[in-house]
């Protein structure tokens, strides 16, 4: 899939990678385009575009806030869609779609895939639809070149990672504790054990989130995971600095990485 041969190719030049992440249309798609450049200039590796949904059960207070603002300021799924066709004609980087199963599922889950497939949408993160749950939705993102990314749990026993890690596709999302994003997230013997099994139960690219919100945090993932991803601590730079701040910020993580 393109979106692991880019990864693998980034990582002959830097120890570990960034992902980031951002609500569409919050605080707005104005804003949206702005972060998105500043990140891109950073040095991020993969961008994570979420299309908001009322219901976010993987995502902590202040992404959820997000995605509640959002939508009260009247995001739609088509104006996500043609902001982020706009993006990936814009900028050269990995883009993937994070969602809830049930937008793709009143878009219509086919043509959800095609039309992100069609904009070069590199993958899928849908953190509420269950592989064995998802045949469909894996076999398409397979025929439409979209890496579907898995998650691997602290909860995961080694044999349901290994069944994971044969449906996944690009990367595998490990997330790095139980509970919701946004709580900082301490290393630990408990999270180094983890990262070991997790590396141990996939050939894939491992990425790390869930609490990832400095340049020691990724310091200390390096030589353990192939890609940190940065969520909740962006948006909260955005609320208090502006867009402009995004971009120091992104340059102080990626010379961690660089």
């Amino acid at each position: 899939m393109k979106l692991e041969s880019d990864l693998r190719r980034r990582l002959q030049n830097k120890p570990i990678l960034l992902m980031t992440h951002l609500v569409l249309g919050y605080p707005s798609f104005g804003i949206n385009r702005q972060v998105i450049a500043r990140m891109v200039e950073n040095g991020v590796d993969c961008i994570e575009l979420q299309i908001p949904f009322s219901e976010p059960m993987a995502d902590g207070p202040v992404i959820l806030r997000a995605n509640q603002k959002s939508l009260d300021g009247g995001t739609r799924v088509e104006e996500c869609l043609d902001f982020a066709a706009e993006m990936t004609a814009a900028h050269d980087i990995n883009f993937l779609f994070m969602t809830y199963y049930n937008i793709v599922f009143r878009f219509g889950e086919r043509e959800f895939l095609e039309k992100a497939a069609r904009m070069g949408m590199r993958g899928m993160i849908i953190p509420d639809l269950p592989p064995e749950e998802g045949e469909s939705y894996l076999r398409s993102c397979r025929d439409l070149g979209l890496a579907p990314i898995l998650f691997f749990t602290p909860t995961s026993s080694r044999e349901r990672m290994a069944e994971v890690a044969g449906l996944a596709g690009g990367f595998v999302y490990c997330v790095a504790r139980r509970g919701v994003t946004g709580r900082k997230t301490e290393m630990n013997e408990e999270l180094a054990a983890y990262l070991t099994a997790c590396r141990q139960a996939t050939s894939l690219p491992l990425a790390v989130g869930f609490g990832i919100r400095s340049r020691p945090d990724i310091a200390m993932l390096e030589g353990r995971v192939d890609m940190a991803v940065i969520g909740t601590r962006t948006i909260e730079i955005v609320d208090e600095q502006g867009a402009e701040a995004v971009g120091p910020f992104i340059s102080g993580l990626a010379a961690a990485s660089g």
